[in-house]
């Protein structure tokens, strides 16, 4: 079941669904991972638990003069004090905390602002813990949704895999294909295939998917080891 939505849904004429439907089913899903796996499961982000990951959705939304550590290095341990904060109250607590959305006076708590800032944050997120546990398996998500990840891979994925050496098309499932980084001058191209959300977490930098790689042996090289990301 996913949560409602904090503020009355604006409609999709496309969909039919509110413009923030898959932000919310992604924090939904998060928020039943967390119960289910408890705050010391591992997860991707280097360093952190479940614990630390709440911590940090929490004061993303809530407290926007601590979150400046997310993007400054200098106010990183400001910031790493406020989601311990955050943090320490009984797990289900912490986990109603998120489950129940931005609070009052968010920006995010509008449809389209949620829609915008939290369906690839909270997606990214909730692959995050999946893919961190032992045996985790791809999830097989709405076409729709995947519709909406591919759209918005065109919009940041040249910007997260600028970094890229060589030449990057990424290709979905059905074969539709992005051109996401262009290399310097005379370098050769690399084509990753896979599903649109091992896409998306390889663009942010992860390590844990199946997509495929193709193209020169070093091209390949270099993109793998690669920095992505914010």
């Amino acid at each position: 079941m996913t949560s409602q939505s904090p503020n009355p849904p604006a409609r999709d004429d496309k969909a039919g669904h509110p413009q923030n439907y898959w932000a919310q089913s992604e924090r939904a899903g998060l928020c039943d991972a967390l119960e289910r796996l408890g705050p010391q499961a591992p997860t991707l982000c280097e360093g952190w638990t479940a614990k630390d990951l709440a911590g940090h959705l929490i004061v993303r939304e809530g407290r926007p003069d601590a979150a400046i550590g997310i993007m400054i290095p200098a106010a990183r341990g400001y910031t790493a004090r406020a989601q311990d904060k955050a943090t320490q109250r009984p797990w289900s607590d912490v986990i109603m905390r998120i489950r129940s959305g931005p609070p009052r006076g968010s920006m995010m708590r509008l449809t389209k602002v949620d829609a915008l800032a939290n369906t690839i944050e909270y997606l990214v997120h909730h692959e995050d813990l999946l893919r961190a546990q032992p045996g985790w398996q791809p999830r097989n998500v709405d076409a729709e949704f995947e519709n909406d990840l591919w759209a918005k891979l065109h919009q940041f994925a040249p910007r997260l895999m600028k970094s890229s050496p060589v030449a990057i098309d990424l290709v979905r499932a059905n074969g539709d294909r992005l051109h996401a980084a262009q290399g310097t001058p005379g370098a050769g191209t690399v084509t990753i295939t896979g599903s649109v959300i091992d896409l998306v977490m390889l663009a942010y930098g992860r390590h844990e998917h199946r997509a495929e790689f193709s193209g020169a042996q070093a091209d390949v090289a270099a993109v793998k080891s690669a920095s992505f990301g914010i």
